[in-house]
């Protein structure tokens, strides 16, 4: 897809890109929104532009979090942000050998096919770099937003980096200079 055309869906991680990460949460009530993802979110729905949450949520595999407790802190990011046009969750760990969890392209391939839309002409934000693979692999751009999780290799290696969530969309919308990965020759 050309920057400079504005894609079918924009895809987002959750947990450090869209909310705040708490390791393997369970309550909804510690679920607590990245500064300006309200916004943001708002801005691309009245633009227009499908939204949607593609998630590892390994804790269901290692019984630290049930399926009825995921549900419900994904209710509350709903609650908090507004609706999704799709979420697709991976309720694997790294053991389980799907395709469906990040960095394999399952879930992006998931949502943008629940979405009637091709994936080469999605974007996939996230803030590790299993998000821009998982987007590599299926055909869509990556966006990486680093936070203090993010490996500087990650980082490096990242096709396009932007300094926070709202720069990202601006980016996916073509309304801002793409930001090379450090270390990226230009």
């Amino acid at each position: 897809m050309p920057h400079d055309e504005r894609p079918a869906a924009i895809l987002f991680d959750r947990d450090g890109t869209l909310v705040k990460d708490v390791p393997y949460n369970r309550r909804p009530e510690l679920v607590e929104p990245v500064t300006g993802a309200g916004e943001v979110l708002d801005r691309l729905r009245r633009a227009g532009v499908r939204v949607g949450v593609v998630t590892n949520q390994s804790g269901v595999a290692r019984g630290l979090i049930g399926a009825e407790e995921l549900a419900a802190v994904n209710a509350r990011v709903e609650e908090l942000l507004g609706p999704f046009d799709v979420w697709a969750v991976c309720p694997h760990d790294d053991a389980g050998g799907c395709g469906c969890r990040k960095p394999a392209p399952g879930l992006v391939l998931r949502a943008a096919e629940e979405l009637g839309a091709d994936p080469r002409d999605c974007v996939v934000i996230g803030d590790i770099g299993r998000d821009v693979e998982a987007a590599r692999a299926a055909g869509a751009r990556g966006i990486l937003v680093p936070t203090e999780v993010t490996l500087p290799e990650e980082v490096a290696a990242a096709p396009e980096v932007a300094p926070d969530l709202a720069a990202a969309v601006a980016l996916a919308l073509g309304s801002a200079v793409p930001v090379p990965a450090r270390g990226a020759v230009s």
